[in-house]
């Protein structure tokens, strides 16, 4: 079967004759006039510090006339030391991931493709941390080298699961998003378990052009250089490649050799940026997509010896103006702490938005949660309503039990009695509510992600990639950061956590409303508004009160420590009337899991009843949120699981889902308060470990 570039690949097909000499002068006036613009904020950048050194002592130095050279610190010790560096990183940073980001739109014909939603920075982040965490000290080099094995097996498996190029562009993102929240979760648990060793990798994984001297951007430059040139000289084989495999094969591309190459020299474009700034988002996105733009205009554009230098100098301007543009918004004494990667992943989630909201997508995952779930008889689900009840029970019980000391079921007894001793009432007393916590967030997470799955028509969907627990999340942090001396009233931090969420989806169900609602872009624009959500809630957190950010960061990973009856009884509530609520509406719900037509032919208002339970899916993710910080694939798993034990019809479907979810969550609490006790590991970082690996099963076998 013949491939061929998807219609979300690029608004225009690839150019692949000669280019005249009017486009030639054309595409070199172009590329002037992107490094001027390079030049001319490059030069701007090095005019902003924290040291008071102005454009007038810059210009005196140029000059000769530097009246600082007497004191301790001259101007020219502040500009090579510290200013230049800082530009110089940008720069590489900004080509670098430019460029490695059309190599992978090109290869992946997806306009969407790029370092960040393909899970490569994300890979080459966890490599790095993996090495901090257990103390190895290793030269810029073999940093690189690390980071590289990182990305590339990283790279490898999105591609591997989303089915390589010319895939739909809802698979290739849920696929990227996954690893990418994985590989997330795995690096959380190591800057928690490892605080020492990866005390400075925080906000450097968020990317930061904070420099020490020219070191890194020499041992950089070489490899930008080399790969750059390289991919030109294979330009000629990418412009056939858009044509499609078979085509290219037959216009004599080794197809297979040149993909790899590609992919090869992309991710040493990534792995050196990662070195030296740390993952800096969304450029390698946000670059191409720019290039591609200007190529209406310059024709040229679209081959690919034009275009990889043309986004590698717009990356580099990104990277430049975003920091500068900071610096000048917010002051250098400000600026100088917040990553540069946080305004650029702010950019990035609006052109990801931009594009959802242009393309029209379908792709395998675009069919009903229960396609290939044979129908269960009563006998079965019966058992299984059963076996489930017991898990939840014994995960409360043991929940009870655990923990750095172990208790017994007389402890338990005695305390139901109220004739426990005070050190047991106290043990209990703080045990109680965080299991009772992990129980009710974790059903209420599974009935939001019952919901959300069914309304969007797609298995692999669920309310974090819908942005919603993302909207809770900033919410919740914007309560607690904003600067009063006192901690704010659980009260406080629930009503600001389902005001985020609502407002989070009311944009996002705004936003994917275009002539009717269509649900891949609803997934689409979910998971950029997740992406600028992350985004925020980082620059909250690094400009919050430094003893504050432990405690958030810990939050946002998804924690019942410290518990309160306070912060559980609203999401106790709130699941108490949601489950019947739903259970009204079980047979909507098996309509509108079908397709567009089917619920309208018997009389089923198809956009009133997905906005409702849209709506409660949202109110009930918030107050889960509020309770336990933000938990990811839970949402995900539990219904999926349910569907796979029971069928596809909601009547079933609702219960067992609601159960194991509860399981779930409840299983992680009790797995993070005990395998390394007396510390602690987030529970949600503990169910991302777990529903990373079956998400991939999911896309593995809806691939086959």
């Amino acid at each position: 079967m013949t491939q061929t570039a998807t219609p979300t690949s690029t608004d225009d097909a690839p150019v692949v004759g000669r280019v005249g000499a009017v486009g030639v002068v054309g595409a070199g006036g172009a590329l002037l006039l992107l490094v001027a613009a390079v030049v001319l904020l490059a030069g701007w950048h090095v005019t902003q510090g924290t040291s008071g050194v102005g454009l007038g002592d810059l210009l005196g130095l140029l000059t000769g006339d530097d009246a600082s050279d007497a004191t301790p610190v001259g101007t020219r010790d502040i500009l090579v030391g510290s200013r230049i560096p800082r530009a110089a990183a940008g720069i590489a940073v900004g080509f670098a991931l430019g460029v490695a980001g059309a190599l992978l739109q090109s290869l992946a014909r997806n306009a969407m493709a790029s370092p960040d939603t393909l899970g490569v920075t994300g890979g080459a982040y966890f490599a790095v941390t993996v090495v901090a965490a257990f103390g190895i000290s290793l030269p810029l080099w073999a940093s690189g080298l690390t980071a590289f094995a990182g990305g590339i097996a990283a790279a490898a498996v999105v591609l591997a699961l989303s089915g390589g190029a010319g895939t739909s562009t809802t698979r290739l993102i849920l696929a990227g998003s996954a690893v990418a929240l994985a590989l997330q979760a795995g690096t959380s648990t190591l800057l928690i378990l490892f605080r020492e060793e990866t005390t400075s990798l925080f906000a450097w994984g968020s990317g930061s052009l904070n420099q020490l001297g020219l070191t890194a951007f020499w041992q950089a430059a070489p490899i930008v250089v080399v790969c750059t040139a390289a991919g030109l000289l294979l330009s000629r084989r990418f412009d056939l490649l858009g044509l499609g495999d078979d085509t290219a094969g037959v216009l004599g591309v080794p197809v297979r050799s040149t993909r790899v190459m590609g992919t090869v020299l992309a991710v040493l474009l990534i792995a050196a940026a990662v070195t030296v700034a740390g993952p800096i988002g969304f450029v390698g996105l946000c670059a191409p997509v720019i290039a591609r733009l200007l190529g209406r205009l310059v024709p040229a554009f679209h081959r690919h010896v034009v275009l990889l230098p043309a986004a590698g100098l717009t990356g580099a301007v990104i990277v430049i103006g975003a920091d500068a543009l900071l610096g000048a918004a917010i002051g250098a004494d400000e600026a100088i702490s917040i990553p540069t990667g946080v305004t650029t992943t702010l950019l990035g989630a609006v052109v990801l938005i931009v594009l959802a909201r242009q393309g029209r997508d379908a792709g395998p995952t675009r069919q009903p949660p229960g396609t290939g779930m044979p129908a269960r008889g009563r006998a079965r689900f019966a058992l299984v309503l059963v076996v489930c009840l017991v898990a939840a029970a014994a995960a409360g019980v043991v929940g009870m039990m655990a923990g750095d000391s172990w208790l017994r079921a007389g402890d338990l007894s005695l305390y139901l009695t109220g004739d426990a001793p005070v050190w047991l009432q106290f043990v209990l007393d703080e045990r109680a509510p965080r299991v009772a916590a992990a129980l009710l967030a974790g059903a209420g997470l599974a009935l939001s992600g019952t919901l959300v799955q069914a309304t969007c028509r797609n298995p692999l969907a669920e309310p974090g990639i819908l942005g919603i627990t993302g909207g809770a999340g900033v919410g919740a942090v914007l309560i607690v950061t904003r600067g009063a001396t006192e901690v704010p009233s659980p009260t406080a931090v629930l009503v600001a956590a389902v005001v985020g969420a609502l407002v989070a989806f009311a944009l996002v169900y705004g936003l994917a409303w275009r002539n009717g609602l269509d649900a891949d872009r609803l997934v689409l624009i979910g998971i950029g508004f997740w992406y600028g959500a992350m985004a925020l809630v980082t620059y909250l957190l690094v400009r919050s009160n430094p003893w504050d950010t432990p405690r958030i960061y810990t939050w946002m990973s998804g924690t019942t420590y410290g518990r309160t009856w306070e912060q559980v009884l609203p999401v106790a509530i709130a699941v108490a009337v949601a489950v019947p609520l739903t259970w009204v509406v079980r047979r909507e719900l098996d309509l509108l899991a079908l397709d567009e037509d089917t619920p309208r032919l018997v009389g089923v208002g198809l956009e009133k009843v997905r906005l409702l339970v849209l709506l409660v899916a949202a109110v009930l993710a918030a107050l889960c949120v509020s309770a336990v910080g933000v938990v990811g694939f839970v949402g995900l798993v539990a219904p999926h699981a349910a569907r796979a034990l029971v069928g596809g019809r909601h009547v079933r479907v609702i219960p067992v889902a609601v159960l194991l979810g509860a399981v779930l969550l409840g299983v992680a609490d009790l797995v993070g308060r005990t395998v390394i006790a007396p510390a602690q590991v987030p529970a949600g970082l503990v169910v991302a470990l777990i529903g990373a690996p079956y998400f991939v099963y999911l896309l593995a076998r809806s691939r086959a």
